[in-house]
């Protein structure tokens, strides 16, 4: 196992702890090598509120809240499930998508944790920008049960993004690890049961597709279990998607960034063949529990777009930025805490220290001192983000992305349309 890799799985297992009341405060994932971050780095754990409207999921595929860990895909299991036994109920509402506009480039995760209320008023604000909004609300625990997180299934929402214009693809993480992930995906029956179950879900609520952010078995295990990954993948992505689009469906697969250390149990050319877009998380380079830097640099875009653009059909990538950062205490071993933008901000105006900009990596940082502790913060704003759009349009990526809604600077849908 690569080290990146090594450092995700602590972290998937952390998750797992702090779900349970066990571990301290984990946050966003992505990888690198952190989603949701390698397993990720997405977010820390939080008490939930109510859900932001409605009736918060029936049917099987709702969720109570609680206090979980979040992040791209190892938060806690909410009470809800949908298990492959039970059959669609379909949604009262009858809403339907209208069909996005070209000039829309942008999808983002909508949390189900911190101020979702704030979270959704963000991307309705932005909906001229928006074709995809992304509720991060449900999570694969067998081939045959998906457990909703709080909030999983809102009528209300899925109704409010239908009628701005957005599509409503909402993500499904797994908890399942590598050598668990392979055996099911290389068993024909089982992976056709994870489909099927896949597929109610979609047909649960008006979703117009599913995004798949399966971090867990990407990040754990040996190489050749990861290889085994990869290659059952790839059969289980050709079958769901073909299945999805049968019905009108968006396929959507989010992955690590692929380089020399990370990503490889995801075969771009396989998946970017299959769906209709490939989600690459780009952040957590570095990560909560490693040492502090940047979440992402333009090297580090360079040598995983190189790759992606050349695997991969270019008008179906999506490349993910952070709206969030990392504080961490210089000499201590725990975990570094998770702030997004706006709590970035407030704490370094707070302390009364200098925004300080990285030319070099295209990040914001800042140092601080709390007693004798010496804080590193790492994050990213509209001016890392104006930094990194140059290699896009380098590698012909016009896709954009955003984890998550109500983390980011709000300068970040300017840079985005070009001003």
């Amino acid at each position: 196992m690569d080290l990146a890799s090594a450092a995700r799985a602590r972290l998937g297992i952390a998750f797992l702890l702090a779900a349970s009341g066990v571990a301290a405060a984990l946050p966003p994932g992505a990888a690198a090598q952190g989603r949701t971050g390698a397993t990720a780095a997405h977010r820390a754990p939080v008490t939930m509120p109510p859900p932001a409207t409605g009736d918060g999921g029936t049917d099987g595929t709702g969720g109570a809240s609680g206090t979980t860990g979040g992040v791209h895909g190892t938060a806690g299991d909410a009470p809800g499930t949908t298990k492959e036994a039970s059959g669609a109920t379909g949604d009262a509402s009858g809403a339907k998508a209208p069909a996005t506009e070209t000039g829309r480039t942008v999808s983002a995760w909508l949390p189900y944790w911190g101020d979702t209320r704030g979270a959704y008023r963000d991307a309705l604000q932005h909906a001229a920008q928006l074709h995809t909004v992304s509720p991060f609300w449900y999570r694969a625990t067998s081939a045959t049960t998906i457990k909703g997180q709080p909030g999983a299934g809102d009528r209300q929402v899925v109704a409010g993004l239908h009628k701005a214009g957005i599509k409503v693809v909402p993500t499904v993480n797994e908890s399942m690890n590598a050598a668990t992930m392979a055996a099911l995906l290389h068993d024909r029956a089982r992976r056709g049961a994870h489909v099927r179950a896949l597929l109610r879900l979609v047909a649960s609520r008006a979703y117009d597709g599913i995004d798949l952010d399966y971090e867990t078995m990407a990040t754990t295990g040996t190489a050749r279990m990861r290889d085994r990954v990869r290659t059952g993948y790839a059969l289980f992505a050709d079958e769901l998607c073909a299945r999805l689009h049968a019905r009108g469906k968006s396929c959507v697969i989010t992955v690590m960034a692929r380089t020399a250390n990370s990503g490889k149990a995801y075969d771009y050319a396989r998946l970017g063949k299959a769906a209709d877009r490939v989600r690459i998380m780009g952040y957590d380079l570095h990560w909560a529990e490693g040492s502090p830097g940047p979440l992402s640099s333009l090297a580090w875009y360079e040598e995983f777009l190189r790759y992606a653009t050349g695997t991969v059909p270019r008008d179906k990538l999506e490349i993910a930025f952070p709206g969030y950062g990392w504080d961490w205490t210089r000499g201590v071993k725990a975990r570094a805490k998770h702030l997004t933008w706006k709590e970035a901000e407030a704490l370094r105006r707070r302390k009364g220290v200098a925004y300080r900009f990285d030319t070099k990596s295209g990040t914001p940082h800042f140092t601080y001192r709390a007693g004798r502790a010496v804080h590193d913060v790492w994050y990213q704003d509209a001016r890392g983000v104006a930094a990194h759009l140059p290699l896009l349009r380098k590698y012909g990526v016009r896709n954009a992305g955003l984890w998550a809604l109500g983390f980011e600077d709000p300068g970040f849908w300017k840079v985005l349309r070009g001003e």
